[in-house]
């Protein structure tokens, strides 16, 4: 059983681990534990047989809810337990479900909880080896460092379908826009991200697709206020398998570091990514499509994790001159 992450973009990280872990045993049934939100990241993948949720939020919040889990684990009979977590609460899950093996990165208060203790590296490495070191922990090798996101065709007809019902036809220059992110700091400002779409529509002829979340649906709306042209919104109208399969149609995708940018560098698609106060270097997209990463340097410690800051400006120094000028080698 792989116990796995939270996040969106760190799921996808992980499943480079995942397809190793399973290609080095074949005939082993591998399941993965994962909260609810990111299933359909998962879902489909030919190197899991088994997706368990766990959402100690809702549907295993509570002591007796949590006993009734550890049950059904242990029913299970789980020889080995890879924790991609950190989590004191999922390591104890897997000591109480009986699984004999627990190999994970050693902290304070869940060393002895562990059979196999992986010492953390001195300095920050990509979160794809962060997951990967844990299986190369007990011998196993890497099968490449891409990650994976499986789509179904009924997702790229889907995709297909709705970008020609928005008088999208597949010999356009197709931008993908991703203006959402995680948390504030991160995000390209929603006036650069008007500038550069107009620029690419009146000067490369280009189609704009602004994509995202339900969330992101007023972000969109308003980058479409403050433009000159009209893009394309699709925010709050695919799936995360139907957006991985818009990005995989379109010739370009331009996102700051989030869960969509690594969806796009999963499926293939050539990506522009914009980093601020996290660093590529940790967090950057792998992938087989052409992948240019724009950051800059204004004397911060980066990576960066505050969630205030007093001016952006690591966000604030990525000019639209500077993205349009990427975007023209694409073209």
């Amino acid at each position: 059983m792989i116990v796995n992450v939270n996040w969106l973009g760190d799921v996808l990280l992980s499943t480079a681990a995942i397809r190793a872990i399973k290609k080095a045993n074949p005939e082993t049934h591998v399941a993965c534990m994962v909260v609810e939100r990111c299933f359909e990241i998962l879902e489909g993948n030919p190197y899991l047989d088994e997706i368990i949720i766990f959402d100690e939020k809702k549907s295993h919040k509570g002591l007796i809810k949590k006993i009734r889990f550890i049950q059904e684990l242990k029913r299970k009979q789980f020889d080995i337990a890879f924790l991609f977590h950190r989590s004191f609460t999922r390591t104890l899950i897997t000591f109480l479900a009986g699984i004999p093996q627990r190999v994970g990165y050693r902290t304070a208060k869940r060393a002895f909880l562990l059979t196999k203790k992986v010492e953390p590296a001195k300095n920050e490495i990509h979160r794809l080896d962060y997951y990967l070191n844990i299986a190369r922990s007990v011998g196993i090798k890497d099968d490449g460092r891409l990650y994976d996101l499986f789509i179904s065709q009924s997702d790229q007809g889907f995709a297909r379908s709705i970008l020609e019902s928005e008088g999208i036809k597949k010999e356009d220059f197709t931008v993908v826009i991703n203006p959402g992110g995680n948390w504030e700091p991160k995000r390209w400002s929603k006036e650069n991200f008007a500038k550069l779409s107009d620029r690419l529509i009146q000067e490369l002829g280009a189609k704009i697709v602004i994509c995202g979340a339900h969330k992101d649906i007023d972000l969109a709306k308003d980058i479409a206020r403050k433009m000159q042209e009209n893009p394309v919104i699709l925010a709050g109208k695919t799936t995360l398998k139907q957006l991985g399969a818009v990005m995989k149609e379109s010739d370009l995708v331009i996102s700051a570091d989030s869960g969509p940018m690594h969806i796009a560098a999963a499926v293939g698609a050539n990506l522009i990514a914009l980093f601020g106060p996290t660093s590529p270097e940790v967090t950057g997209p792998i992938g087989k499509g052409r992948i240019e990463i724009i950051c800059t340097e204004v004397g911060c410690k980066i990576p960066c994790y505050k969630l205030t800051c007093d001016d952006y400006r690591c966000m604030k120094e990525i000019s639209v001159e500077d993205v349009f000028g990427k975007v023209k080698q694409f073209r």
